[in-house]
């Protein structure tokens, strides 16, 4: 039998299966993304692996609001002109480019890394809420805005971290339903977004 005539060499089925391992990535894109990087030149190759080595060495989570960043704080905390006593809570870093594309909110962050999705035996202790009460203690922020994806989970978690709150009398209000339901902040569109921040609402 010729050899890898029983399928393509072990590199490609490792590479193959690393792409596939990457959330939206299906088995057929993953081959296709496995055999350009076959086709292209080495230095390319090398800049991609290059690229992913600098983001596992060198970003890191700002100790304050838990975004990704290359310097701690970020510069979202260091930035005097935000309102440190408003305080945005996102699932993700990727949503904060979101909000700042709207250039509807001048206060800070906070990101959680996930949602409580009990199924997934996600909770509590699973995503950054322990950071965001620290942060509330410290007397200075008045209002925690959800902006958790209208989802089942995104749901769950901004009433979760309401009842979280409530005794500790921070005003803890939602982005306004203009946002579709089920759809994520990523794809929102800037105006929606904004019009989103405009009309939060008490929970």
């Amino acid at each position: 039998m010729a050899e890898g005539a029983a399928g393509p060499p072990e590199p490609i089925t490792r590479l193959i299966e690393a792409f596939h391992r990457l959330p939206g990535i299906g088995p057929k894109s993953a081959q296709r993304l496995a055999y350009h990087i076959l086709r292209v030149p080495e230095h390319e190759a090398e800049l991609l692996a290059g690229a992913i080595r600098d983001v596992k060495q060198r970003i890191r989570m700002c100790s304050i609001c838990m975004n990704i960043t290359e310097s701690d704080p970020c510069s979202y905390c260091l930035d005097e002109r935000r309102d440190g006593a408003l305080i945005c809570v996102v699932e993700q870093a990727l949503d904060i480019l979101s909000m700042e594309r709207t250039a509807a909110f001048r206060g800070k962050y906070h990101v959680l890394h996930g949602v409580l999705n009990p199924m997934d035996g996600v909770g509590p202790e699973h995503i950054r809420l322990k950071e965001l009460l620290a942060r509330i203690g410290g007397g200075n922020v008045t209002e925690v805005i959800m902006a958790t994806n209208p989802s089942l989970e995104g749901e769950a978690t901004a009433m979760y971290v309401h009842r979280l709150l409530g005794p500790l009398g921070v005003r803890v209000t939602r982005l306004a339903r203009g946002l579709p339901s089920g759809a994520d902040l990523e794809y929102t569109d800037d105006l929606t977004l904004a019009r989103a921040f405009e009309g939060r609402q008490e929970f």
